[in-house]
């Protein structure tokens, strides 16, 4: 079978494939006593009809297409087993099936022209020594006093209070009930709200621990004291039947209880720790606050130089590559979405699922481009994944997969490139010159100038 090669762009190749006279024949034959079989002509039985009147009912035009989507098919998975072509996904024909259908005589030779998509060409450019500039995320030493203050907060002992109205930081126990308030004096009398009653309910005199208005409605009240506190919900309120309601709660502070804070002594280091000592609790939460502060630094400078590379790299992806990620990404985002409880069958339809696929587009773009170069990287450097990584990995991410059907041998696989990726990502952050600068430097920089003032 005579194949001729043509590289088209996109990282596609056209093939021009010259079907042989005998395997035209055959195939027309075939298909024929396929017809010939299956056909239900009235008056003859199947398998018995003759030929001449079988291919006066089917028509020759339809006998002729049948055999070339037969020979199409089979002809093109022979040229790319000959041409020793691996091919991404299905064919695309190039010649009109009509025009074929016309110009096709059973039995003769016929040429015809497809196109499939291959994997793309990598064409790294000078990657070796990337310049970037990162922002250095600075060490915050209060992140140790925040956390010793949590554990504080935790271990903290209630103390009743009884001289005092209650103020920020004590826990007050509480009776409410909740009733929506009337918009207008037309409108019915208040109506509870179903759930918004409590009785012996202690809540946390602070910021974020329940309704803001309520709690500042508590500050101030002395034990026995009854005070009605309105407030409208928030807008984005969880119960949608609340969300910007007006609303009057009853409160009554039945108790009132500070908080007691343990003093940052070695027992207390023994009591929220592994450590024996105040000093060695302090220093290792600061060894790994320094860390963490120094790893997101280590990855805004690997997010830094992959967008750099992109500058450095020529890669022509193929549209079935593309789509494939498309769908890859939109379905671990329809996944996340429904374990955050949203009903996906209904928010969806074919205009939205269209518009999701564009946003997505660009996404899925840069994702196999980053992928590729990383892997092209790791080639061009003989980088290689130690078995006993790759083990290791395995075993860990089938743990976390655990109620889920694992095919190990593709798992494997997959696990090996996410690996080797991560391998020539720090062979380029140990290449590359990296200048770290303050924060917010680089916004400054693209900041567009003042307008003078007049």
């Amino acid at each position: 079978m005579k194949v001729t090669q043509e590289k088209l762009p996109a990282s596609q190749i056209g093939l021009e494939i010259e079907i042989p006279s005998e395997m035209s024949k055959q195939a027309y034959e075939k298909v024929v006593q396929e017809f010939s079989r299956t056909a239900n002509i009235p008056g003859f039985r199947k398998g018995k009809v003759p030929r001449q009147i079988l291919v006066q009912r089917l028509g020759v035009q339809r006998i002729k297409a049948a055999t070339l989507d037969e020979l199409i098919q089979k002809g093109l998975t022979q040229a790319l087993e000959q041409e020793s072509i691996e091919a991404l996904g299905n064919y695309q024909l190039i010649s009109p099936m009509e025009q074929l259908v016309n110009e096709y005589k059973p039995g003769e030779a016929f040429t015809f022209s497809a196109s499939v998509d291959v994997a793309p060409e990598v064409k790294l450019g000078d990657y070796i020594n990337l310049k970037v500039q990162v922002e250095e995320i600075p060490y915050d030493s209060t992140n140790v006093d925040k956390f010793l203050s949590e554990r504080r907060d935790e271990k903290a002992t209630l103390i009743p209070v009884e001289v005092r109205p209650a103020q920020k930081g004590d826990v007050a126990v509480v009776d409410y009930r909740g009733r929506f308030v009337p918009s207008s004096q037309e409108d019915d009398e208040p109506t509870e709200i179903s759930g918004a009653q409590a009785t012996n309910f202690e809540i946390e005199l602070g910021e974020g621990k329940f309704l803001d208005d309520i709690v500042n409605g508590i500050i101030g009240m002395t034990p026995g004291e009854t005070k009605e506190v309105t407030m409208e919900f928030p807008q984005d309120y969880p119960r949608k039947d609340l969300a910007s309601k007006q609303a009057a709660f009853t409160v009554t502070l039945k108790d009132l209880k500070e908080k007691e804070l343990p003093e940052l002594t070695d027992d207390f280091a023994q009591e929220v720790s592994e450590f024996d000592t105040m000093a060695e609790l302090q220093s290792s939460l600061e060894s790994k606050f320094r860390e963490k502060t120094q790893q997101e630094t280590l990855a805004k400078e690997k997010v830094a130089l992959i967008e750099e590379l992109l500058n450095h790299v020529e890669i022509e992806l193929p549209e079935s590559m593309i789509k494939q990620e498309v769908e890859s990404i939109m379905r671990q985002n329809i996944i996340q979405l429904q374990q955050s409880g949203i009903d996906v069958g209904k928010m969806l339809n074919e205009n939205l699922v269209q518009q999701l696929v564009e946003r997505t587009r660009p996404e899925a773009i840069n994702r196999l481009k980053q992928s590729l170069a990383l892997e092209e990287i790791a080639k061009a450097q003989s980088l290689e994944v130690e078995p006993e990584t790759l083990d290791d990995k395995v075993e860990e991410v089938i743990t976390q997969l655990s109620e889920q059907e694992v095919d190990v041998n593709k798992l494997r696989e997959l696990v090996a490139i996410d690996l080797l990726i991560e391998k020539a990502i720090d062979w380029l952050v140990e290449h590359a010159t990296i200048e770290l600068i303050p924060p917010e430097s680089l916004n400054a920089a693209v900041a567009p100038p003042e307008a003078p003032v007049e």
